[in-house]
């Protein structure tokens, strides 16, 4: 009852936080969620009596209509669950029957709720399954029933975060990799399984005993024997609880058929460890080191020929040059791209041995061979590597012999996206702006040749951290004036999730603080355990999307030889008077000045948004010292495709002691604007509040949401064929229209 008690008053803290009521130590803020899981953790028998509290606040949460409590209360709930070492069918009931009624439920309760439904019924089925799949896909240990892998991109930009947040990071997640050898992770497995099925009823201690003795060819047998029992009976429609536990109990027999009987009593519940997932840190240097990480993720230096070519290959890379041969798999034959010239000499004798002995049909097709000359490939075509060691289940098979003449080819397996890659955004809203320009180019990429659509599923996490003192880039940013400035992305997914608010946001100032603590083995405790924690529960719960709008500038400069510059940004765009740099401009400026006020003469045109969505083009001209174009709402329930635009208009008023002039503030909304300085002065644009993306000498702007590049290509293709048709038809009509950059949270948008 004293253990029951402590955990209802934790989470009733806990829910007290979600409705604004902070602790009173501000250094608890963020960290309640954590120290519940830790204090279960520690004693996991303590489980069931967890869920079970969870269970009743849900219940009470859908009658008292607390809607906001129930999101956060079930990914608690189903975290504790997936950790359990045993729960039993009843309690696992009442959790599904409760996700089914979230069914009737608007979004996201209704996803949510399905999602869970769904895990639960197989886990009801197969106790462990859930812990089982999240460990081998995280360790990304082979697994053929279940052949899925997942790894964490931690990205931090060195110039916007200080060089000990960066070494925290590294030595932290560093740390979290140490103890996790993959016999660890096998045993596990095997060890949650057997105590999820058998309960009480398993010695876990011997257990332990019998796996430590086994070499490691036994680990893995007895592992791929139980990952193959828990998915047969996951995935059988008529697989009932008991003959799963009956197969577990007589590979549970086996493992200890080598330990004496009654040798150890049984121990009751033990807990065992959730590994923390496969983390690496990358501080963002390079603009293309985004992809380059993706590509050696589905293809592993391990596979290729020659590191030193592969890698050599990622830096030559160009968009045009995606798919090629590559020198040091020169013998293989792709199916994306032939490099047969042709020619008779040119045939690998590799590939003529099978048909040695079969003279007259080999005769017959070497007589079709024509002569030619062959085109010797260039550096920059050398990513065959690409298309050449996928070795991997759903991959495309090695290359084979050429087949005889006549017989049909065999049709390729669809590919899988059997790798996910969890990208997490370390910074402020620059850093944002850094991932939309790298998606736009990824998507641009995948449009000319695909490779990793097919085989990667692609998911993007943001947690805000701001340093304490600003460094030389932040200062040389005019826009960063405030923390909140900075982050504004963070603060609109705040208001949109509670969940994000009070396990996310909190991190902000924490992790510099835990930075920069000094070295003691408290430090050690908090710091080890608590951001790797964080992250780790981030990226495995927060599963939901919440989608904002990438807009594409086009930027016009005064020079007539210099090209337009195309450009995308996430969150806004800036623009000011440029200076005058030659005495005759600036004369000119100082008497413009006198006469019409500070500032230029701009032209405006744009599109209104109105509530019927029709187009309603207006213009206007004025004078204005600059304007700002914000892309993130200030409330969650306005439009994310939708541009506040807040211009700086000079207003000329006259009076009796002479002219003078007022700034006011013209606001509108739009989707669509040009921006043209008539008197031809330029002005600057800083993107997403980044000094480095700045551009000078700018006497127009145009700025519309940036179009998804598949469907401006096939929306190209089919123009070819209708040239009169205006509006989208055949396939295009079906294609998001849009480029839209999904950022996962723990509920999304809660309406």
């Amino acid at each position: 009852a004293e253990v029951e008690s402590d955990i209802l008053r934790r989470v009733r803290t806990l829910l007290r936080e979600l409705d604004g009521h902070h602790p009173a130590c501000q250094c608890d803020r963020g960290m309640l969620r954590w120290t519940l899981h830790k204090k279960i953790d520690q004693n996991p028998s303590n489980s069931s009596i967890l869920v079970r509290i969870l269970v009743k606040e849900l219940e009470r949460a859908e009658r008292g209509d607390f809607r906001h409590y129930i999101i956060p209360l079930l990914h608690t709930l189903m975290y504790t669950l997936i950790k359990a070492p045993c729960i039993s069918d009843e309690l696992c009931s009442r959790v599904y029957d409760f996700c089914k009624k979230l069914l009737t439920l608007p979004k996201p309760f209704c996803t949510i709720g399905l999602d869970y439904a769904v895990r639960l019924k197989m886990e009801r089925t197969a106790p462990g399954m859930l812990y089982q799949r999240m460990v081998i896909s995280e360790q990304s240990l082979k697994s053929d029933p279940y052949p899925y892998q997942e790894k964490i991109f931690i990205f931090a930009d060195p110039e916007l975060l200080s060089k000990a947040i960066c070494n925290a990071l590294v030595t932290d997640t560093e740390a979290a990799q140490v103890s996790q050898s993959p016999r660890a992770c096998m045993c596990y497995v095997i060890i949650h399984a057997m105590q999820a099925a058998l309960g009480e009823g398993c010695d876990v201690s011997g257990l332990k005993r019998s796996l430590q003795d086994m070499p490691m060819s036994d680990v893995e047998h007895w592992f791929r024997q139980v990952v193959a029992a828990v998915e047969c009976a996951g995935n059988e429609a008529s697989a009932d609880r008991g003959q799963h536990a009956a197969r577990l109990e007589k590979i549970y027999c086996a493992v200890l058929s080598s330990l004496q009987a009654g040798d150890a009593p049984l121990g009751g519940m033990q807990g065992t460890p959730l590994p923390n997932p496969s983390i690496s840190f990358h501080l963002w240097t390079e603009d293309d080191q985004l992809w380059k990480e993706l590509v050696l993720f589905i293809r592993p230096l391990s596979q290729s020929c020659e590191p030193d070519c592969l890698s050599q290959d990622l830096d030559n890379f160009e968009i045009q040059d995606i798919i090629s041969d590559c020198e040091c798999c020169e013998q293989t034959r792709f199916s994306v791209l032939s490099t047969d010239s042709g020619i008779e000499r040119d045939l690998p004798a590799a590939a003529e041995e099978p048909f040695a002995p079969c003279s007259t049909e080999t005769e017959q097709s070497r007589l079709q061979r024509k002569g030619g000359i062959k085109k010797k490939p260039s550096p920059l075509e050398s990513m065959a590597f690409l298309q050449a060691g996928c070795n991997g289940p759903g991959a495309k098979p090695p290359a084979k012999p050429q087949r005889r003449p006549g017989i049909p080819p065999e049709p390729a397996a669809p590919l899988q996206r059997l790798h996910t890659a969890r990208i997490v955004l370390l910074g402020d809203d620059r850093i944002l702006g850094r991932l939309a320009q790298a998606y736009h180019s990824l998507r641009k990429r995948e449009t000319r040749r695909v490779f990793l659509t097919p085989r990667l599923n692609l998911q993007f996490y943001y947690i805000p951290v701001v340093t304490g003192q600003p460094n030389t880039l932040a200062v040389a940013d005019h826009a960063a004036t405030s923390h909140e400035e900075l982050c504004e992305v963070a603060g609109y997914l705040g208001r949109a999730d509670p969940w994000y608010e009070s396990n996310i946001n909190t991190l902000c100032h924490m992790i510099p603080k835990l930075a920069t603590m000094p070295s003691s083995p408290s430090k050690h405790l908090v710091t080890d355990l608590f951001i790797t924690d964080v992250i780790a529960y981030y990226v495995r719960m927060g599963i939901q999307p919440v989608c904002f709008q990438v807009y594409a500038v086009k930027i016009f400069f005064n020079d007539p030889a210099q090209e337009p510059a195309e450009d995308v940004f996430l969150t806004e765009l800036r623009t000011q008077v440029q200076e005058s740099i030659s005495h005759r401009e600036l004369s000119m400026t100082k008497k413009k000045t006198t006469l019409d006020g500070p500032g230029i003469d701009l032209t405006v045109t744009y599109r209104k948004v109105v509530m019927s969505d029709r187009v309603k083009e207006l213009a206007m001209s004025l004078r204005s010292t600059g304007l700002v174009m914000k892309a993130i709402p200030a409330d969650e329930a306005e439009d994310l495709v939708c541009l506040n635009v807040n211009i700086t208009e000079i207003v000329r008023i006259n009076n009796l002691s002479g002219r003078s002039f007022s700034a006011v503030a013209n606001r509108l909304k739009t989707r669509n604007i040009k921006i043209r300085s008539t008197e031809q002065r330029p002005f600057t644009v800083c993107l997403d509040k980044d000094s480095r993306r700045a551009y000078r000498n700018v006497i127009s702007v145009e700025v519309s949401p940036c179009l998804e590049p598949s469907y401006c290509l096939q929306k190209t293709r089919t123009m070819k064929f209708s040239l009169h048709e205006t509006e989208d038809v055949g396939l295009v009509k079906y294609m998001p229209k849009s480029l839209l950059l999904p950022i996962n949270t723990f509920a999304g948008i809660i309406q």
